[in-house]
């Protein structure tokens, strides 16, 4: 008779193996200096990573890349690849409007975590099965979101900001918030913005 645990034992093997596999590359991230915070082994940091040569996949917080040459570097390289993906996938401006992309914040974001992920995906050796079939998964839901939730009214090489109200200009509004207390709790007090 079979034994009924055996299923459970192989996947509970498999995912070890993932994990062991995902814990040696995170390690080699970090060693590298491409995650932030982690520190290479020659003694520099994340910043001389990218100064030098970024890892593939390794995230890129824009507003945190001090650096002008690095970020401008950076930039063309990102853009280039937008441009390539515009073109592969055929995007239609509803998807992703040609004029303007770059002039919003969320769409700059989802296209630079699809293109780290781009990275990773095609450039990890160790996965090179699953990571560019998950990677079109993700961008097949990204494109869709993209259109349906971060662009407002821009199409067809019609730019139009979003009209909302900014969440972190208004001290009082912070205030307010904390003032209120978290869910489940009392309100603690607060001190009085000067």
């Amino acid at each position: 008779m079979p034994d009924p645990l055996a299923p459970l034992f192989e996947a509970l093997e498999s995912i070890n193996n993932e994990l062991t596999a995902f814990a040696a590359r995170l390690a080699r991230l970090e060693n590298s200096g491409s995650i932030p915070g982690g520190s290479r082994k020659d003694g520099g940091d994340a910043a001389g990573a990218v100064e030098g040569h970024r890892v593939a996949g390794a995230p890129v917080v824009w507003h945190r890349i001090e650096d002008e040459e690095v970020r401008a570097a950076l930039w063309a390289e990102f853009t280039s690849w937008v441009i390539q993906m515009a073109d592969t996938y055929e995007l239609t401006t509803e998807q992703l409007p040609h004029s303007c992309w770059w002039e919003h914040g969320s769409v700059v974001a989802e296209l630079t975590a699809l293109w780290t992920g781009w990275e990773s995906s095609y450039g990890n050796e160790e996965d090179a099965a699953a990571g560019p079939y998950l990677w079109h998964d993700a961008w097949s839901r990204a494109v869709e979101r993209i259109g349906r939730m971060w662009l407002g009214e821009c199409t067809n090489g019609y730019h139009q900001q979003k009209s909302r109200t900014m969440w972190g200009t208004d001290p009082a509004y912070r205030q307010k918030v904390l003032q209120a207390g978290a869910p489940g709790g009392r309100s603690a007090p607060v001190p009085k913005a000067a």
